[in-house]
């Protein structure tokens, strides 16, 4: 599968890529695919799976590290900035128009973790793309504020706004900000806090499972306040007609996130459950993401080969 380091700019930050193409583009321009990272994640873990299992199916695709993460520019190191992630995708469609083998009218993107909630965001402000997938969907901000299953004391949050601004007053006089560290130092220490769910992430980003160097586990503190204020879902309604796809575990304590999105939809809508398979069983997971992986080339083949409108 021939692969190419790719670099493009969004909002004048250095974004990095990895662009999959199939050899059948040397005949004709080919159906893209956008596909973006879950949060403090790089382009070589699941996002790059998805990417190069996709353009083994005949899409050009592009993975690409998020603005302050990977390779790719932007200081704060660590910042989840929720409106530059939607710029992020949106700049790399622009990057994607301008190459030979892409055809231009048939542009998706596919969002995993909280890039599947910056997926359906960009997808409503952009109507250059065609169709739009997420997996194991997950909205920052309301994971912050809610907690991953949506029952979080409210006090938790106050918590992180109020460490946040201790942080912003801190680079104000020029002290060391800190940073907010996504994980705990044993498994166990993460059972304790997240349950199954924060075993799972521990696992993936902390151990030979998918450990990645350039993947930070940490965020800076000002993402915490850039989050609290933004609802990437309130674009939905904007993606009709166009059509939207859930790929969900249905053991994924975020599925009330992916629901919520689906609910809000207005045009063409499908949620389709992975049995058995929780919300990282499908970032890795051969039993799990080949069928994600069936299921999204045939809603990508239809929405974006077949369809002529």
């Amino acid at each position: 599968m021939p692969t190419s380091d790719v670099r493009f700019d969004s909002a004048r930050i250095r974004i990095a890529a990895h662009l999959y193409v199939p050899d059948t583009a040397t005949r004709n321009p080919l159906p893209a695919l956008v596909v973006g990272h879950p949060g403090t994640g790089v382009k070589e873990q699941t996002s790059g799976t998805y990417a190069r299992r996709l353009a083994e199916r005949g899409f050009v695709t592009l993975a690409f590290d998020a603005a302050y993460q990977g390779q790719s520019g932007g200081l704060p190191r660590g910042l989840e900035d929720p409106a530059q992630r939607v710029e992020d995708f949106k700049a790399a469609v622009s990057y994607l128009v301008t190459c030979e083998e892409v055809d231009a009218d048939r542009i998706g993107l596919l969002g995993i973790c909280a890039s599947g909630s910056y997926a359906l965001a960009a997808a409503g402000g952009d109507s250059r793309v065609r169709a739009v997938a997420a997996v194991s969907t997950a909205d920052p901000s309301r994971q912050f504020r809610l907690g991953a299953d949506g029952s979080q004391d409210p006090a938790v949050f106050r918590t992180l706004l109020d460490a946040a601004a201790r942080a912003r007053t801190a680079s104000a006089r020029g002290e060391d900000p800190g940073a907010m560290t996504m994980f705990p130092q044993t498994a166990e220490q993460a059972r304790a806090l997240g349950g199954e769910h924060g075993v799972e992430g521990f696992e993936y980003y902390c151990t030979s499972r998918a450990k990645h160097e350039r993947s930070a586990k940490f965020l800076a503190w000002e993402s915490i306040d850039r989050l609290a204020a933004y609802d990437p879902f309130f674009a939905v309604p904007l993606i009709s007609p166009r059509p939207i796809l859930q790929v969900i575990g249905e053991r994924a304590v975020t599925a009330w996130m992916a629901v919520e999105a689906h609910q809000r939809a207005t045009g063409p809508k499908e949620i389709h459950w992975i049995r058995g398979a929780s919300h990282v069983d499908l970032y890795d997971k051969p039993e799990y993401i080949d069928s994600a992986v069936d299921k999204l080339t045939d809603y990508f083949t239809h929405h974006l080969v077949w369809s002529t409108g």
